[in-house]
């Protein structure tokens, strides 16, 4: 080869090494992007796996058809409950998500009218839940927790066994009317302060904060039981007594209306009765540091002397919430308690005492939604005859060990109810558990009161775990507490809930009638 063609050769080769460099290197980036791309999808699949799974027990279920007794939209209306039961369990999807699915197979797998179904979510109770949201967020926009603490302290003193209990009953007072999971994100603060002022030092602290920590968790979880507006699954049962047993045409039905006032009759007396027990259960699981908080006290009084008096503002918030508190309990029965509600968040939004884009923010829309695809399927497990299959069968399982009937039947649907609520939000469990539990009631010849209140309540014990409650969930935020801490004071505070309501149920509902 002459030296120009050498030349050449050279020339062009050179030219073509940064394109192949080039190429070679999209190759290689193009392999680590498949990798990446299959790595990311098998992420996918394992953060979802459940969703797959549920689905692929629904289509095998569906494929395998109804059994002896049950007709075949009633047997899809209890796939689609075990389907949605797993994925509220597993959340492989946003629980919104499992709403509008719940929503959708309605229509789809039932037949049923796609008009016909949106009636069925927007219900008084429904209104209620999401008139409460509205009303939590204008209640902590007002930012009231050091004074609460200090109204604590003025009351209790400052030993710190009756701070715990003032706190437990504080809460439970508020949580009783206001909502827990809005109770507990007020009253954080207040329990924090009382900690931080006595000791910066986390370590030195450690049991305090346990017990001042649950004080307010546990004071709101038993305060839930004591009124309809403490907690979506009350509203959620007062709907069911009426859609399965109040026939307007016949008066005798009308015991099936349950008010706030015969509510608060049947479980307020409970709530009351556990405070102490609460601050005892306590404060035995974790032996406070400091047996008094006078150092702190007094803190805590410099701070209210430094902010001063009440402004108009706040006093216009607590007229406002007595005024809601005042018509639930007088009014309920001639508006429904959804409408007293929503008026009440329209008077904080008309005062000025929080603005919508606060509401619009603060309020889980997906929660409202939640619940009223949950009460939706619910209805549907009752009109096509699913929840009585499931009540007979469970009825069957318990006469063998003669639980199927009186306070035995009553100790295996609470234990029931509790073991679900710890798996679940306890209104999901309630909206599940309903339905079966009250033609349950039927098939034994039980009282649907008695047993639809011992659902309800149970729902209330979800003690044992971190993501059980909202308070729970609130607490445990605050960095002071260990997922092991709620086992071991959990379980005992189950155990005495139970017993509690046992003995409301076998002594004291008799007495109203029940």
């Amino acid at each position: 080869m002459n030296d120009t063609a050498f030349v050449l050769a050279r020339d062009s080769l050179q030219a073509h090494e940064p394109h192949q460099r080039i190429m070679r290197m999209r190759r290689m980036g193009y392999q680590r992007w498949l990798i990446f791309r299959n790595q990311i999808n098998l992420y996918y699949f394992w953060e979802t796996r459940w969703f797959f799974v549920a689905v692929l027990l629904a289509t095998v279920l569906l494929q395998i058809g109804p059994p002896e007794g049950l007709s075949r939209e009633g047997y899809i209306v209890l796939v689609m409950s075990i389907t949605a039961t797993i994925l509220f369990i597993t959340e492989p999807i946003p629980l919104p998500t499992v709403a509008l699915l719940i929503v959708a197979g309605q229509v789809v797998l039932l037949g049923l009218e796609s008009t016909a179904v949106a009636k069925s979510l927007m219900t008084d109770s429904v209104l209620f839940i999401m008139g409460s949201l509205m009303l939590a967020v204008a209640v902590v926009k007002q930012k009231l927790d050091k004074r609460i603490a200090w109204m604590i302290v003025r009351f209790t003193g400052t030993r710190t066994v009756w701070i715990c209990f003032g706190i437990s009953v504080v809460s439970g007072i508020l949580a009783s009317f206001v909502g827990e999971h809005t109770v507990a994100a007020m009253m954080l603060p207040v329990g924090l302060t009382l900690i931080n002022l006595t000791s910066n030092d986390a370590k030195k602290v450690r049991n305090l904060a346990a017990c001042v920590l649950f004080s307010i968790s546990y004071g709101c979880s038993v305060a839930g039981i004591g009124t309809p507006s403490g907690g979506a699954r009350n509203a959620i049962m007062i709907g069911y007594w009426k859609e399965f047993f109040y026939d307007p045409a016949d008066p005798s039905t009308a015991v099936y209306l349950i008010d706030y006032v015969k509510w608060m009759a049947y479980a307020y007396p409970m709530f009351l009765l556990q405070l102490p027990l609460v601050t005892i259960i306590v404060l035995t699981c974790f032996k406070p540091e400091y047996k008094d908080l006078a150092r702190a006290c007094t803190k805590l009084r410099t701070q209210i002397l430094l902010e001063g008096p009440l402004k108009p503002a706040d006093w216009l918030a607590i007229g406002i919430f007595a005024m809601i508190l005042v018509g639930w309990i007088a009014g309920s029965e001639q508006l429904g308690m959804g409408i007293i509600a929503i008026l009440g968040a329209s008077a904080f939004l008309i005062a000025g005492l929080v603005r919508w884009e606060d509401v619009n923010t603060g309020v889980n829309w997906g929660v409202v939604l939640l619940y009223a695809a949950a009460i939706s399927l619910g209805v549907q497990m009752k009109e096509t005859g699913a929840a009585l299959w499931v009540a007979e069968n469970f009825l069957a399982m318990l006469a063998p060990i003669g639980a199927d009937h009186g306070i035995g039947l009553w100790a295996a649907v609470s234990a029931l109810t509790t073991g679900v609520t710890n798996t679940m939000s306890n209104g999901a469990a309630v909206a599940v558990l309903g339905p079966i539990v009250l033609k349950l009631a039927v098939a034994a010849q039980e009282s649907p009161i008695v047993l639809g209140f011992v659902t309800a309540v149970s729902s209330a014990f979800a003690y044992l775990t971190v993501v059980g409650t909202p308070a729970s969930t609130i607490v445990y935020a605050s960095g002071y507490l260990k997922t092991t801490d709620f086992l071991k004071v959990g379980w005992r505070m189950a155990i005495m809930s139970i017993i509690v309501m046992l003995a409301a149920a076998w002594i004291y509902w008799p007495l109203l009638g029940a």
